[in-house]
């Protein structure tokens, strides 16, 4: 407050060096001044500080994501592995979680839009998302799964998908999108793009396969009873899966990322992924 009072002293003791359009910007300035000093939090809050004082933590999912972040459309109860360490986390926070529905097409916009803190349906870390959002420490890592009919003519192997004439599906924001651009030769892409689903091109004939990771892979083998499981080969590459932020503020990160690391040592990130089938892809290391 001393450097306020000091420059108004200033302008009414020199007052005549000053025309009247300098006099209505210097005064804008004192206005302005004054209220960073009066109100120095307003410019000085943090992401963590403004979900410890609003005791909500708003964690954006995707709500078909099995294993993951998945609601069951019967009892609309949601379950996987990143709802369970979501609702740890805010404990130790001491805040409320509140699930914002969101999906891989609008994980940018979701974030860097302010509709949610984090990012929590296993994000894939790749470079084209690292030049957008900052990321967690990795807590799952996962390979490549295809999804066809069971007996498909022809369609038995991973050497079989990438052939003339086939059509292979993959949801449109996702990893298998990136991947699959990069190493399909021959057969044609199809991008799916919600409410559209990758199971109704397969099922309808559209695709012939859509790609999809370990998490998913698992609701195939569990809710159906028409779908064939074909992993890639070890040659394809893997991903690593973490929490993502908008990038500009890192205190959010810092805090979850101490809290994986924590969860990591103690055992209970391991525990919640064998409770989820996930045990195979965990990322113990922190």
């Amino acid at each position: 407050m001393k450097h306020f009072q000091l420059l108004s002293f200033c302008f009414i003791k020199y007052p005549l060096r000053l025309n009247v359009g300098m006099k209505v910007v210097f005064w804008g300035m004192l206005a302005a001044l004054g209220l960073l000093l009066c109100f120095p939090s307003v410019a000085q809050t943090s992401r963590l500080e403004r979900v410890l004082a609003a005791k909500e933590l708003r964690a954006c999912i995707w709500t078909e994501y099995y294993s993951i972040s998945y609601r069951n459309p019967k009892t609309r109860e949601l379950s996987g592995i990143d709802i369970a360490i979501t609702q740890e986390l805010a404990r130790e926070l001491g805040v409320k979680i509140k699930y914002v529905e969101s999906n891989f097409a609008q994980l940018y916009e979701s974030l860097e839009q302010d509709r949610c803190d984090i990012a929590t349906h296993a994000i894939g870390i790749t470079p084209e998302r690292q030049a957008r959002l900052q990321f967690s420490q990795p807590y799952l890592k996962s390979g490549l799964f295809a999804i066809t009919l069971k007996n498909k003519e022809g369609l038995q192997n991973w050497e079989s998908l990438d052939q003339p004439g086939r059509v292979i599906a993959v949801a449109a924001g996702t990893v298998m999108e990136g991947v699959m651009i990069k190493s399909l030769k021959k057969a044609k892409l199809l991008k799916v793009q919600a409410p559209g689903t990758r199971e109704q091109e397969v099922l309808s004939g559209r695709a012939d396969a859509f790609m999809t990771d370990y998490p998913y892979s698992l609701r195939m083998k569990d809710l159906t009873d028409w779908a064939a499981v074909i992993p890639a080969p070890s040659s394809m590459p893997t991903t690593e899966y973490a929490y993502a932020f908008a990038k500009g503020d890192d205190s959010l990160s810092i805090r979850v990322n101490s809290f994986l690391t924590l969860i990591k040592k103690d055992g209970r990130l391991l525990r919640f992924a064998k409770q989820n089938k996930l045990e195979p892809i965990v990322v113990l290391k922190p």
